[in-house]
């Protein structure tokens, strides 16, 4: 059969592949600043855009959608088309993809920043961003499937099953976690409320991490770690058994990040149980790669490329055993919380994330430009510095992480706390924290070795599609031949694997969503848990803006030492009006669950303009604009409607009026800060210059309202019955 003469399309992997470098710069730049506000909590002072809990959703949004994402693309256009023998299968859609990508990236890059926050993690973009993510996304999902229909090749490669399975389920994950209604164009509210949407959101946070962090990067260790030690793929049947059970298992493990909360106990139970299955087919795709490498151990001590495969599916492997094992409630007791988690998270995104796709580009780049890589000698001196910044950056918050567990849950023999006071346990990490922001220096180090020597590799040459030749896909039936088994025939059926990998991960996730949503008893009602008021909205959403549960959770344990700090455990009843629910993620402050009623209006006042004029040593930053900045609650009437479509049940007289019950509650805080001297106060004093101000109109006055009534709805009912 005469052969088609065809050019795959490099030009859209050049795009791609510049994207990852210049926005993983960027994602680790932001990161270190992240780092060293934890050394220099104060070098931000004043700059709202700047400060720590905007900057964290763009760091982590930077790494995972702009660093990775970019990298992910970059490697699976190039090897799409190489494996499928076909050129993408439009133009058109790599573009808008390209193009609309950077878009996004770039919204976020501003929106964040601005406070402009849902609060939900690796979600935080607003409802217009998520409209065009999904666009984009789709645009990509397109040309990818067609791209398969369209093939030279009978049967597809395991890198593309991956490429499959990423495409679909995180279009399923993104477009339900995201389902929002919007009250203004820049503030919307989640459809699911507290409980609801705690087991949704971590439905898709956990799988972001699988199928955006996980599989599309197994894709590529499928296709690139071969082509670099130029031996065929370990094992055909383990990667089959590697694939299906992957994808099928993970989608049910999201509730372990919520083991002994509020969320209902078979939840609970069944993320544990797929978590631990997780390691099977987790150790089976490490093992896949590793053996790949096998014959080609001497190559490996000279190569830098195949030394960067090494660690990173060895950190695949740590990684994917640690996470089914902090999966045990007995370990999830003493991690969660904590900066174990931080490290259990960077091992991944560093190791296995940050130094395939790294390699990759390595490999990649040169055969893009054809020419060869400008220093070898470099890009080894690359992963040395590298290496060893991962492990300063990991090792310390191991460290850290057993500290702060430990110290949580001591007691001294009178049964009281032996560290009552939190900042107990913060002042002790506090070095460990440093020798992270070394490690995170040398890594970005490391980073900066790679530009420099790409840059170098490509000057001179340009990216020229690369032609080449295939025979046209001979029809066969649709059946099975003779001697063909099931999967080599489901490797022809590009649009019935393409649906089977969907049902095979959007299992788990129903069984485990449906009833939480439309299972009243899964979530018990309590009668004294009442709406938030106006005021109290406005509150809590400066205390999104600010990204104040990047570092307070609001989830009380019950463990006998979250108690006795914090006051009674939580209950699933609590979290009804919550859209979306503040669980979070990390302690690095206490927890506010209970904090109302705790402290006098004046103290909040004070810490949130000056932290460590109340708490000393505290290394959180001054929150001077809240002070200091007007409140703006216009849109009182549309976020009050809003939550009330959302079913939260405010009155159409609380709605007409809620300008009057805004002004009217912030006239009583403000005059309480008086009537106790706030005008006396240094912090009074410094921020408005000794001019008397009228403090019912500020922001503080609203977060202060929403920190006040935090918890207070089930413990003054506990005091009445008490009394």
């Amino acid at each position: 059969m005469e052969k088609q003469k065809f050019y795959y399309d490099d030009k859209i992997v050049k795009l791609f592949s510049w994207a990852t470098v210049v926005w993983g710069i960027t994602a680790f730049t932001v990161g270190l600043m992240v780092a060293y506000l934890y050394w220099f909590p104060h070098y931000m002072d004043g700059i709202s855009w700047l400060s720590y809990g905007r900057l964290r959703p763009l760091h982590t949004n930077a790494a995972i959608f702009a660093f990775v994402g970019n990298g992910i693309f970059a490697g699976t256009y190039y090897s799409t088309q190489r494996l499928l023998k076909t050129r993408m299968a439009s133009d058109l859609l790599s573009k808008i993809h390209f193009w609309g990508w950077q878009f996004i990236i770039v919204l976020a890059a501003i929106t964040l920043p601005l406070g402009l926050n849902t609060s939900k993690e690796y979600a935080e973009l607003e409802w217009p961003i998520d409209i065009l993510v999904a666009l984009v996304w789709v645009a990509f999902t397109v040309n990818l499937i067609w791209t398969v229909v369209k093939r030279r090749v009978r049967h597809i490669y395991v890198a593309i099953w991956f490429y499959i399975s990423t495409a679909v389920t995180i279009a399923m994950l993104y477009i339900f976690n995201n389902l929002e209604l919007p009250a203004t164009l820049t503030k919307s509210y989640s459809v699911y409320s507290g409980v609801e949407d705690a087991v949704v959101q971590w439905w898709y946070g956990h799988n972001a991490v699988a199928f955006f962090l996980t599989t599309p990067i197994l894709g590529l260790m499928y296709y690139f770690v071969p082509k670099a030690a130029k031996r065929p793929i370990y094992s055909y049947r383990l990667s089959i058994i590697h694939f299906w059970s992957l994808i099928f298992i993970y989608i049910w493990a999201g509730p372990h990040h919520l083991l002994y909360s509020a969320v209902p106990e078979w939840a609970q139970v069944l993320g544990t149980i797929f978590s631990l299955m997780l390691i099977f087919p987790s150790w089976g795709g490490m093992i896949n790669g590793l053996l790949t490498l096998r014959g080609a151990w001497d190559r490996v001590r000279e190569d830098p490329i195949l030394k960067m495969y090494v660690v990173a599916i060895t950190s695949y492997g740590m990684s994917t055993f640690e996470g089914p094992m902090l999966s045990f409630k007995s370990l999830n007791a003493i991690a969660h919380f904590t900066d174990w988690i931080v490290a259990h998270v960077h091992v991944g995104t560093l190791g296995w994330n940050g130094f395939l796709i790294m390699g990759m580009l390595y490999w990649m780049v040169p055969r893009l430009y054809k020419t060869k890589l400008y220093s070898k000698k470099l890009a080894n001196q690359h992963f040395w510095i590298g290496t060893i910044g991962i492990l300063l950056y990991v090792i310390p918050m191991y460290v850290a992480g057993w500290t702060q567990a430990l110290m949580w849950k001591e007691f001294n023999p009178d049964g009281t706390l032996k560290y009552g006071e939190f900042m107990d346990t913060v002042t002790e990490i506090l070095p460990l924290y440093y020798m992270r922001a070394i490690g995170g220096t040398l890594y970005l180090t490391g980073a900066l070795m790679l530009v420099y020597n790409l840059v170098k590799t490509v000057k001179g040459h340009k990216v020229e599609d690369t032609a080449a030749e295939a025979a046209p896909l001979k029809p066969i039936p649709g059946s099975r031949q003779p001697g063909e088994d099931f999967h080599n025939w489901l490797e022809r059926k590009g649009i019935l694997f393409t649906v089977l990998a969907l049902i095979a991960t959007a299992i788990g996730g129903a069984v485990e969503i449906i009833p939480t949503i439309f299972i009243d008893s899964n979530i018990p009602k309590i009668a004294a848990v009442k709406p938030y008021s106006p005021l109290e909205v406005e509150g809590r959403d400066i205390y999104i803006r600010e990204g104040c549960n990047n570092c307070h959770s609001q989830m009380i344990r019950p463990f006998r030492s979250e108690v006795e700090r914090y006051g009674p455990y939580s209950k699933a009843g609590e979290y009804v009006y919550d859209h979306p629910f503040l669980w979070g993620s990390k302690r690095t402050g206490p927890d506010l669950m209970r904090e109302g009623g705790k402290r006098p209006n004046l103290w909040h006042f004070n810490h949130m303009y000056r932290p460590a004029s109340m708490m000393y040593g505290s290394i959180m930053p001054n929150y001077s604009w809240i002070v200091k900045n007007d409140l703006n609650a216009s849109d009182i009437h549309a976020k009050l409607k809003t939550l009330k479509a959302l079913g939260v049940p405010y009155s159409e007289e609380e709605i007409q009026n809620a300008p009057a019950l805004v002004e009217k509650q912030a006239k009583e805080i403000a005059a309480d800060l008086e009537a106790n001297g706030v005008e006396k106060s240094p912090e009074y004093q410094d921020a408005f210059k000794g001019e008397k101000v009228d403090l019912s109109k500020k922001e503080i006055v609203a977060l202060i309202a929403y920190l006040q009534r935090l918890g207070t709805d089930t413990t003054k009912k506990v005091e009445t019955a008490k009394k």
